[in-house]
């Protein structure tokens, strides 16, 4: 599996952005999906998941109520809508993928990783 990540760029604080995540192969649609990030600095985050039928999402509680993830699986694609950013957003972001139909917050069982995308926000 290969994901190609794309949608990054530089906003201001209150802007939005939306992350997207193409995967190769025929099976993502049975993969749960993740995203994380990893600013300057600091240990890579989690930031959201979703089960292979978007049937679950979960958010850490820093985005939460701010960010979306969803995904449509006749595209191979998953997505991560951000609004209200602010500054301490700013980091590389990652999709990850998990062969398993959930993983969660846990980046040890995630199983493919896409390249990361730079989200700056200025104040």
């Amino acid at each position: 599996v290969q994901l190609q990540a794309s949608g990054g760029g530089f906003v201001q604080a209150g802007g939005s952005l939306r992350h997207s995540c193409a995967a190769s192969g025929r099976t993502f649609s049975s993969y749960g999906m993740g995203w994380f990030r990893q600013a300057p600095g600091k240990e890579r985050e989690f930031v959201a998941a979703i089960s292979w039928n978007g049937g679950i999402t979960s958010y850490a509680d820093s985005v939460k109520g701010r960010f979306t993830i969803s995904r449509d699986n006749a595209k191979n694609t998953v997505y991560l809508q951000m609004n209200s950013l602010k500054p301490e957003d700013t980091a590389v972001y990652y999709c990850a993928a998990a062969t398993s139909h959930y993983s969660g917050s846990k980046s040890s069982l995630y199983d493919y990783w896409g390249q990361g995308t730079q989200v700056t926000v200025s104040s």
